[in-house]
């Protein structure tokens, strides 16, 4: 078996008094695709954050392709791990191109300039996620569900091992959700590993071969999708009846 992309050991995380995870372990591998699945304020976000190394653990070790999270530089880290944040915020205005080869920095000496290599990278980025022919307008002219879609690029473009996602589909429409995700699982067959908070149920049954559900007071399960999903699991994880539903060959979770 290959070494894990990520793993986490003993880990403790918490946000006032709220307990995220408590003393547990995971491993994330290539070719995975996690879904993370729990209650509004469940944690979520503080877990992505805190395995990006945006914050310390309350307890236990993270560590990257074998090597101690916290001991890695920023760049170290992010020519590695990718983050797509729940909301990607446009600072500085900046033309559609510009903004996807921000993805290339962490493989560029300080004062060096992207390639032509590199402006095809993000040429093939915006392709990917339907936004050819968009290069050269304005990020502040872009609807939500664009600059979604440019912020994935910008991901592909930065090409880590592991990718950690927040809410990916955030203001996409349908078709746009299923084109995004099927992606996404494209890159974990590819190689990479993929780790997505998401919010509906079917969308981890039908893109994830993994699950890491959040309980309340620490408490996680985790594993493969397809042995840990049902609707008694759920009910429990949402405090609310679901009931599984079977229609040709598929499985599909609704609220009761």
């Amino acid at each position: 078996m290959m070494s894990p992309l990520l793993s986490a050991q003993d880990l403790t995380i918490q946000i006032g008094d709220r307990l995220v995870c408590r003393n547990a372990s995971f491993e994330f591998r290539q070719g995975e695709c996690w879904g993370i699945l729990g209650v509004n304020g469940a944690g979520k976000t503080t877990l992505l954050h805190t395995l990006a190394g945006l914050r310390a653990p309350e307890k236990g070790e993270i560590s990257l392709n074998g090597a101690p999270l916290s001991r890695l530089s920023r760049r170290q880290i992010a020519r590695q791990l990718g983050l797509m944040p729940q909301d990607t915020p446009d600072p500085f205005p900046a033309n559609v191109l510009d903004t996807a080869l921000i993805g290339r920095h962490p493989h560029l000496s300080r004062w060096q300039w992207e390639s032509a290599a590199d402006i095809e990278r993000a040429r093939t980025a915006l392709t990917q996620v339907e936004l050819a022919g968009f290069e050269q307008r304005s990020v502040t002219t872009l609807s939500g569900g664009e600059r979604r879609r440019l912020a994935l690029a910008s991901l592909l473009v930065q090409a880590p091992g592991l990718l950690l996602l927040d809410e990916p589909t955030n203001h996409l429409d349908l078709r746009h959700q299923q084109h995004l995700l099927r992606l996404l699982r494209q890159q974990a067959q590819d190689g990479a590993g993929i780790v997505m908070v998401l919010h509906d149920i079917n969308h981890v049954v039908r893109y994830c071969d993994h699950v890491l559900l959040l309980f309340d007071k620490g408490e996680i399960c985790q594993g493969l999708q397809n042995e840990i999903l049902n609707a008694e699991v759920l009910s429990r994880l949402y405090d609310h009846p679901v009931i599984e539903i079977a229609l040709e060959q598929q499985r599909f979770f609704a609220s009761a």
